[in-house]
């Protein structure tokens, strides 16, 4: 879209028009967006429209319509977390990742939807109902991200950002048939993100590009990274794409399945299949599992789930000691009766799972020396029926909080993992695979799924909403 803009061939107001008609038809099947600015976003591209014709300099993104997830502060914009506690919060400011998206020429259309205080991986709340998957309306769309990935699927929004903790970028986009980044923790800055990615949390939660194409995450990752001040993991690194002539010697361990939470059959063959493609490429790939991933799993809890509850407390104890409980929609209720099953962190035992943190990632990190690259499924299943809780797989009951395990480990280890589509289901739902490289290399992740992405075609599929 910005090549044909810069060559004329495409005009900035057309193209934004035909996602708003687009938005207007599709989104009260598929609910992604929970604001559109039809007006601002018209205005914005007049504005992109006579630049074009001044002929002065244009950024990577001149004239693209884009989306937000609505928990990243947009200036004049809802930015709710999908919770009735902050209706009708309007950010003030923007984030400094939407100050860099705006300046390469990116237009904003609107927010995409969340579930509450974005705490599952199906995007549901009070405020603004349950967001659909295009491919099957009688399924999620996944969550966090799970609006964004629908936007973004169904040709709503060329491209956007999300969020990720524990798989809320990567899970939406595997059901959705889109590709996703989950970076390092500061690599792009979550700075403007609510809740704010502060002390612990801060080691699992990222803000990343979603969009359709590897091509397209690569110049939303280039605009985007860079550190922020208001990032406490930021790191001043710039972009370093790996030499074409060196990337065929990354060696690629992959796995099927954890040995503890199985997966689809066709999952299984989907990352066959990437695993075939990428021999088919020139790379050296073999089977390869590191231990210590269970420990990560249930690492992953004591921060994702036992902090991040004490983290969101303060506020859903003043929703229910102003009798607003009747306000929490049901899926954070649920949210909430796992985290009580447990113990709040005391100092000590904070202490301790940092430490065993550290003591693991050390520990995969030098097993790492041998295989950079990993290759895994992004979850036991593809996208499943709206309110679902267990699957049978391969005879043994996989439960909700299970089948996403497959994530949870690279937030706790803070690795960058992208998800690109590779294959269908039987039911005609995409599956996606994950490429997970040790921190701080984005653009290698990137530039491996993007060679699966080449050999794979059928993973570029669209559905036919």
């Amino acid at each position: 879209m910005a090549e044909l803009i810069r060559n004329r061939k495409l005009s900035p107001v057309e193209l934004v028009q035909a996602h708003l008609n687009r938005i207007d038809k599709l989104n009260p099947k598929i609910n992604s967006y929970v604001q559109v600015d039809a007006e601002g976003a018209l205005a914005t591209a007049r504005r992109a429209e006579a630049i074009v014709m001044r002929n002065e300099p244009l950024g990577p993104l001149h004239g693209v319509p884009i989306s937000i997830k609505s928990a990243i502060d947009v200036a004049g914009m809802r930015c709710e977390a999908g919770t009735k506690l902050r209706a009708g919060h309007v950010a003030s400011d923007d984030a400094p990742l939407v100050t860099r998206l705006r300046k390469a020429g990116a237009i904003i259309l609107g927010m995409t939807n969340t579930p509450e205080l974005l705490m599952a991986w199906e995007t549901d709340n009070l405020l603004y109902g349950r967001t659909n998957n295009p491919w099957d309306l009688s399924r999620t769309a996944g969550g966090s991200s799970g609006g964004e990935a629908a936007a973004i699927a169904s040709g709503c929004s060329a491209g956007g950002v999300g969020s990720d903790g524990g798989g809320s970028i990567r899970v939406p986009a595997h059901f959705c048939g889109i590709c996703g980044l989950k970076p390092t923790p500061g690599r792009i800055p979550a700075t403007g993100h609510f809740p704010q990615s502060v002390g612990p949390f801060a080691l699992l939660g990222v803000v990343g590009p979603m969009a359709r194409t590897v091509a397209d995450l690569k110049i939303l990752f280039e605009v985007m990274q860079g550190p922020d001040i208001g990032d406490p993991s930021a790191s001043p690194l710039t972009v370093r794409w790996p030499d074409p002539n060196q990337l065929k010697k990354t060696r690629i361990g992959y796995f099927e399945d954890d040995g503890r939470t199985p997966v689809t059959s066709e999952t299984r063959k989907a990352v066959q299949r990437a695993a075939n493609a990428l021999r088919s490429a020139g790379f050296e790939v073999e089977p390869f599992r590191p231990e210590g991933l269970e420990r990560a799993r249930q690492l992953w809890w004591q921060f994702f789930g036992v902090a991040g509850g004490m983290l969101l407390r303060p506020m859903i104890c003043e929703s229910t000691t102003r009798d607003r409980e009747f306000e929490l929609s049901p899926i954070l209720k649920e949210f909430n009766s796992w985290v009580a099953a447990e113990p709040p962190h005391t100092a000590q035992s904070l202490l301790d799972s940092w430490i065993d943190r550290d003591l693991v990632r050390m520990q995969i990190f030098e097993q790492m020396e041998k295989f950079p690259v990993l290759l895994c499924p992004v979850a036991s299943i593809p996208a499943f029926h709206h309110g679902e809780r267990h699957w049978q797989i391969d005879g043994k009951t996989v439960e909700y909080l299970d089948a996403w395990s497959y994530c949870e480990w690279f937030n706790l280890l803070g690795m960058p993992a992208a998800t690109v589509p590779v294959s269908q289901s039987a039911a005609g739902m995409p599956i996606g695979v994950q490429i997970a490289t040790r921190p701080w290399h984005e653009e290698l992740a990137l530039e491996i799924a993007e060679v699966i992405e080449q050999q794979c075609n059928e993973g570029r599929r669209r559905p036919g909403i």
